[in-house]
């Protein structure tokens, strides 16, 4: 068993045999966005005997907390052969590319979850729910009349990964720096198709990229949009609803900070209307993505919260230690901290027995600092526990808006 970089000469057969017994290539297209995403990103592989039999591949990236960025560590794909099950070796892998991510400056990593459970082993935990709307683009309320839009192809993937990059970011939205995310993103999409606008420079100022299974009446699905304003948000949503005398539903994810049912007509009739059809409108919500920290002191060290002070030891555990190399020089985020959240946070090494002490997995704390659930339910439901006075206080410290990556991987 050997784990090394992957060499796309050598290595590309075995990885795409292994992205077809997972599902991940089932077209000839697939094979140009496994190329993008895996040849485009920092990308190991665990061999095997003869073959290669797992793959992990990272970008780097930010992750935006409250109005500053901090740098990500983006885990983009991770996938096991068949006949390499059960064998750790995802997450080995896993742990070296995140570590290497920790120790080259990266603050925070994340990554989008095949079930529950698996990544907290490696310190990470469940990010905020995500609702996908799926409706009759005829019934968007919208009275924006758009303009003529541009017709953008796959190949434009250079300048809509740069338009996803000036897009209006939010508290956890987060950027993958590298382009050829955004080119297989789009190889992904069945009959993908885009449509945008151009700004006074000749940049894209505002677009969506869209798949249609069936080009006719849909199902579409908006893969992303991207916009500055609300005129933008409103004109994208006029192309959408410009489809209403051939497409009958349209399915995305709702963007950040919006209620789409605000947006809607009779939706709740239009849900019992359609139940069980192929144009079906619903909304759901799933946690798909996770975050954790790696690195305590320099994520405080960029956190400013709207709330008075509040010192308190920190007694931090990290799960991903077992599955780190010998050498690594990156150990994990354990340790005993003095934590101090406020206009200005910080963490520094050791311990005030004159203050009270929380004590926290990195899955747990990391939840808390991004907002996903106050202080006093994660002792309820995850690794964190303290007296009630202050976890109280950390309930008014980290009132942060819900925290939306706007970014799928």
């Amino acid at each position: 068993m050997l784990f090394r970089d992957y060499e796309p000469d050598r290595d590309r057969d075995d990885v795409l045999r292994i992205y077809r017994e997972v599902g991940w290539c089932t077209k000839p297209e697939h094979e140009d966005a496994f190329a993008s995403l895996v040849e485009g990103g920092r990308t190991m592989v665990a061999e095997v005997g003869p073959s290669v039999e797992c793959m992990v591949t990272t970008d780097p990236g930010t992750l935006r907390h409250g109005r500053r960025d901090l740098p990500l560590v983006a885990v983009t794909g991770v996938t096991t052969s068949r006949v390499a099950r059960k064998r750790g070796l995802a997450g080995r892998l896993t742990a070296r590319l995140v570590a290497e991510g920790a120790a080259s400056g990266g603050l925070v990593a994340a990554l989008g979850v095949f079930e529950q459970g698996y990544y907290n082993q490696l310190g990470f935990g469940n990010g905020g729910y995500e609702h996908w709307c799926a409706f009759d683009p005829s019934l968007l309320t919208v009275s924006t009349k758009p303009g003529i839009p541009v017709r953008l192809e796959r190949s434009d993937w250079e300048r809509m990964h740069a338009g996803r990059l000036r897009r209006i970011r939010y508290h956890g939205a987060c950027n993958i720096d590298s382009p050829q995310v955004t080119c297989g993103e789009m190889r992904w999409a069945e009959n993908g198709f885009g449509l945008g606008y151009v700004d006074d420079r000749g940049e894209l100022s505002h677009h969506f990229w869209c798949s249609a299974k069936e080009p006719e009446h849909g199902p579409y699905e908006v893969f992303w949009m991207a916009y500055r304003t609300k005129e933008q948000f409103h004109e994208l949503l006029g192309l959408l609803r410009s489809f209403e005398e051939q497409v009958r539903s349209i399915e995305m994810r709702e963007p950040p900070g919006i209620q789409l049912q605000d947006l809607l007509q009779r939706p709740f009739k239009s849900r019992q209307i359609t139940r069980r059809s192929p144009h079906e409108n619903r909304m759901t919500a799933s946690a798909y993505w996770q975050v954790r920290l790696l690195n305590l002191p320099g994520c405080l060290a960029r956190t400013s919260l709207d709330a008075a002070p509040v010192r308190f030891n920190l007694t931090l555990s990290d799960p991903i230690e077992p599955y780190l190399d010998a050498g690594s020089s990156w150990k994990g985020a354990t340790g005993e901290y003095v934590v101090e959240v406020g206009p200005d946070c910080h963490a520094d090494r050791g311990a005030d027995r004159s203050l009270p002490t929380l004590v926290a997995s990195v899955n747990a704390f990391s939840r808390l600092w991004l907002g996903v659930r106050p202080a006093t339910t994660l002792a309820w439901t995850d690794d964190l526990a303290g007296p009630p006075e202050l976890l109280d206080r950390l309930d008014r410290a980290f009132r942060l808006p819900v925290p939306y990556p706007d970014w799928e991987f």
